[in-house]
């Protein structure tokens, strides 16, 4: 049985996860606006300093996977309709480099400014973690969940949560923390050159 999560809380993945899905989704609530919403679930490998060790470290639509193969996109979904996971990332913790310490998940809604949106009109919002039985499995078997139950009304975009080593583990933090500047942004916090 998945365990739920909610904002801050932090859990030891099972050690015998080595192949995980991160799964994100979400719901758009109806607006005025013209043009659809795009969403977009990213992922920074970081050292022990908080960034990436190089821009290769910054997995997303342009870039679906890190060169030590530790970490998968499996595309960009420009509509985010319909049920289940709307991104998906894939993880192998027996690649993950031994310099990279923290795998942070993020999602940014592409050109926000531009078409007047934020998260304030987003719903429904949560990141699942999966175990994966093998290479073929694109669903996995859930171990926990975090829903995203807080109204960020002015963020264009979210550090959903970090899965991070502790020793020999790797854990799972529900981070859910909001801000302004989109994946400019992320990017700038997190060391990578935009």
């Amino acid at each position: 049985m998945a365990i739920n999560l909610s904002k801050g809380q932090r859990v030891s993945l099972d050690k015998g996860v080595r192949l995980a899905l991160v799964g994100l989704g979400w719901d758009t609530n109806r607006y005025d606006g013209s043009a659809d919403f795009d969403l977009d679930a990213s992922a920074f490998l970081l050292g022990a300093n908080g960034k990436v060790r190089s821009d290769d470290d910054f997995i997303f639509y342009g870039n679906l996977q890190s060169k030590d193969g530790s970490v998968m996109h499996t595309g960009d979904n420009l509509t985010g309709e319909g049920d289940g996971d709307d991104e998906t990332l894939f993880i192998d913790f027996s690649k993950v480099p031994a310099d990279v310490q923290k795998i942070a998940i993020t999602v940014t809604i592409y050109e926000a400014q531009e078409r007047g949106q934020n998260f304030g009109q987003v719903s429904n919002a949560y990141v699942r973690v999966a175990r994966r039985a093998n290479e073929n499995d694109t669903v996995g078997t859930e171990e926990l969940r975090y829903d995203l139950g807080e109204e960020f009304s002015i963020e264009t975009a979210l550090v959903v949560c970090e899965i991070y080593r502790q020793g020999a583990d790797w854990k799972f933090n529900a981070v859910g923390a909001g801000y302004q500047g989109g994946l400019y942004a992320l990017c700038k916090n997190y060391g990578v050159n935009v």
